[in-house]
Order: C-alpha cells, then sequence, then structure tokens
C-alpha cells in the first residue's frame, strides 16, 4: 500500500506519527508531500520550519512541550543577536535549529534543490517516511495586511509571529507559485498512490499552498486514488494554532462543514472523496463527500494512529 501525505504545520506533523505507526502496522509506504509556504531567509539562512516540524517530530527531536523546534535547545545565538540590535528580533533560531538551517544553507548555495537536501537531512533523524517538499523552488506565503497607515503584503511569518494575525486582513498571496515546479518525486508518488491523504493542518496557509503549485491540485483531483482529509476543526474550533482566523479572511465558517467545503467534493470538481470528523462535530454533512466522526484528538500516538486507520476506512 502507498499512502501520500499532504501535510505542513505542527498539527500535520503529529499526525504523521500515526500514519508512519499504521504503516508499519500494515507494511505500507508513505510520502509526506510538506508546505514550503512558510519559508524564510533569516539572518541569510534557508529556514523552513515545516519541514523542520516534520523531520524533527518525526526523528524523536522535536519540543513535546512547545510543538515546535528542538528538545533542550538553547538560545545563545539569539541572545547575542538580540545584543547587536539585528533584526529581525521577532522570529528566534535556537542553537540546536541553527545548525539544521546552517548545513541547508550551505547546500542550496552549493547547488542542490531542496528536494535533495531534505533527504540529506533526513539521513540523520531517519523519519520512516520519505519527506518531499512541495516544491524546490521559491514559494512564499504573504499577507496582505493594514499597517502603518497604509495597505501591504508582509510575509507570513511576520503576520503570524510577530503580529498574532491581529492586525486586518484582506488576503494571502502565494509569492512565486505560478511559476513553480512539483519537487522530482512528488508528481510520481501521487499517480502510484493506493490513497491520499489531507492532514489536519491549517487549510488556508498549509495545505493551499501546496495545491497552488501548478500541477499539483490536478494531479490529485484526476488521480485513481481516493482522496480522505482529517479535520483540523473540532466543536467549531482549530485543535491548536490560529486557522480560525485565517478562515475568517476567506469568508469560510470555522467548522468542519466550513473546511470540508472549502476542499470541495472530488465529484463536484473539489478533492475530497471522503471527510473525517471529529465526534464533536457527527452529523456534518459536504456535498458529494461521504462524511464519518471518529475521535481527532491526537494524545498519543496509538489515538493518532487509530484516526488513521478510521480515515483510511472511508476509502
Amino acid at each position: 500500500m502507498r499512502i501520500v501525505v499532504l501535510t505542513g504545520g505542527i498539527g500535520g506533523a503529529r499526525f504523521l506519527l500515526g500514519v508512519r505507526a499504521y504503516a508499519r502496522e500494515v507494511g505500507a509506504e508513505v510520502t509526506a508531500v510538506v508546505n514550503v509556504g512558510d519559508d524564510l531567509l533569516l539572518h541569510g539562512l534557508k529556514v523552513c520550519p515545516d519541514l523542520d516540524s516534520v523531520m524533527y517530530t518525526l526523528g524523536g527531536g522535536a519540543d513535546p512541550e512547545r510543538g515546535w523546534g528542538r528538545v533542550g535547545e538553547t538560545w545563545t545565538v539569539k541572545s547575542e543577536l538580540a545584543a547587536y540590535g539585528a533584526e529581525p528580533a521577532w522570529f528566534g533560531l535556537g542553537d540546536k535549529d541553527l545548525a539544521t538551517h546552517l548545513v541547508r544553507t550551505t547546500m542550496l548555495n552549493a547547488g542542490y534543490p531542496l528536494s535533495q537536501v531534505t533527504e540529506a537531512l533526513s539521513a540523520r533523524w531517519q523519519p520512516g517516511v520519505r519527506l518531499l517538499p512541495a516544491t524546490d523552488d521559491r514559494l512564499e506565503t504573504h499577507v496582505v495586511v493594514d499597517l502603518d497607515g497604509g495597505q501591504r503584503a508582509i510575509h507570513f511569518q511576520e503576520w503570524w509571529v510577530r503580529h498574532r494575525a491581529d492586525v486586518p486582513t484582506h488576503r494571502f498571496v502565494f509569492v512565486g507559485a505560478e511559476t513553480a515546479k512539483p519537487a522530482p518525486g512528488v508528481l510520481e508518488a501521487i499517480r502510484a498512490a493506493d490513497v491520499v491523504l489531507v492532514a489536519p493542518s491549517n487549510p488556508v496557509v498549509s495545505i493551499a499552498p501546496i495545491l497552488a503549485v501548478p500541477g499539483l491540485r490536478d494531479a490529485i483531483a484526476d488521480g485513481p486514488a481516493p482522496v480522505v482529509g482529517v479535520s483540523p476543526i473540532i466543536g467549531g474550533a482549530p485543535v491548536r494554532g490560529m486557522a480560525d482566523r485565517c478562515l475568517s479572511v476567506l469568508g469560510v465558517e470555522c467548522s468542519a462543514a466550513g473546511v470540508g467545503g472549502l476542499y470541495g467534493g472530488r465529484a463536484a470538481g473539489g478533492l475530497l472523496d471522503g471527510w473525517l470528523v471529529a465526534t464533536e462535530d457527527e452529523g456534518t454533512a459536504v456535498p458529494e463527500v461521504t462524511v464519518r466522526a471518529a475521535p481527532l484528538r491526537m494524545t498519543d500516538e496509538a489515538a493518532t494512529a487509530a484516526m488513521v486507520r478510521a480515515a483510511l476506512e472511508l476509502m
């Protein structure tokens, strides 16, 4: 069995723990296609938050309390940068995390594409699934906001981390998406998949940038594999993060039905064949989509694997 997962963010990384556990039980192969819209250059270094969250989480190196970054992290470099008054001060890099960005940036500057760099970094962490960036090309999520007396676009990370999404917001723009190409192996994995899972990641800023890469959405929608999504909304609220604020910018209701409708049923020109919602949202309906309810709290790996099993039963 071949499973492809569209994923991003901390929720997506934790979901992959359950996918990997299920895959080990049944002997399946897993390919994770990971969002790169959060990527940014910081102090001259290429930072890939979602790729790193997945890699650290699956490799056992993620901080379980913060949910991001490295366990046992120290912050000497951050303190030294602050002493120099180096900007941006609102985004900090831990000392352990910095090593990853140094290696990545060195390899990228040497001409290696992001997909090959990710494979090389994964050799240390042994995630147990194949990690592929959605694209090797520049693709950044920017946000059009009202700021400093006018309307301007800022990087998603500035909107999310610095402003906590608490500024008047008009729209999200995936800069570079129109000329980006799927990373090597992405389309091949989708076409060979027995199922495509959409992780319970933020649909607006984690999944939408992946689907914005030309050819990727069509490969999923037109492919032979069933597509099953897992709701990131439980009882009208995001499990974590600020998906509710992202959805409100699009005018989409923060509910399992709202996100399911945003993806849409494949028979009606959307993506989904199946939609797994929380037991709290039992009775949710999405046109042209088979909807089922199951516990969706990722309290541990076993509970998450049970979620995955329930999602696959929708095939």
